[in-house]
């Protein structure tokens, strides 16, 4: 099986790094999700909706709409504020990726582990820049909402394409393919991972700055 990846890229400021990187998840969760299986016998089930809000960024110009449950939000939070400590923990300029990845398991003979069998995987780098003052602020609140807007229709229309997702499996297999530990939806079996790059190259940082003066001398 081929592992299919995708890789996007946003420069931030540090108060955005939670916002940005849930959106992101949260996006790609949403089109990566079912609701829950409920079988009668096997071969045969019903499968739950999934319900969705709306989120509205505090510190970006941006709302995206999310799988409504509170217990994969906290998960992802959770993963997401560990990224964000360690980013700011790196000094003033870093950068660093989380990734994404959905997988199967393949089940092993005794006395060997399940192999779990990547099929897709969504990394975002993110690169923090420090701003002088509140107006600066304002702009990059305003650029990397636009930006974050593009990477989200970016996700939605790769999640359009025909392309490869596991078969459905059947009631004795569904652990192998999908994260039965919701009470609400029933993501695909995913993990999340992250790494830190102390510092940022130069050419980023300027990239940014040099965005927020030219909007200043507007």
């Amino acid at each position: 099986m081929n592992c299919r990846s995708q890789t996007l890229e946003l420069t931030v400021e540090a108060r955005q790094i939670e916002e940005t990187v849930l959106a992101v998840l949260h996006t790609v969760l949403l089109h990566r999700s079912s609701g829950k299986f409920h079988y009668k016998k096997e071969g045969t089930y019903s499968i739950g909706t999934v319900g969705t809000e709306d989120v509205d960024c505090d510190f970006v110009d941006c709302t995206y709409v999310r799988v409504s449950s509170d217990e994969l939000d906290r998960t992802l939070r959770r993963s997401v504020g560990e990224f964000k400590d360690a980013l700011r923990n790196s000094g003033s300029d870093g950068s660093g990726q989380i990734s994404l990845e959905f997988y199967q398991k393949k089940k092993s003979r005794w006395p060997f582990s399940d192999e779990c069998i990547p099929w897709e995987v969504w990394a975002f780098k993110l690169n923090v820049v420090n701003l002088a003052n509140e107006q600066e602020r304002q702009i990059c609140r305003e650029k990397v909402g636009e930006k974050l807007g593009e990477k989200i229709i970016n996700i939605i229309e790769v999640m359009n394409r025909h392309e490869y997702l596991p078969k459905m499996p059947t009631q004795s297999e569904v652990d192998n393919v999908f994260d039965t530990g919701l009470r609400d939806v029933q993501p695909y079996l995913y993990k999340i991972s992250y790494q830190i790059t102390d510092s940022l190259g130069t050419s980023v940082s300027t990239t940014m700055r040099r965005l927020i003066k030219d909007t200043l001398a507007l």
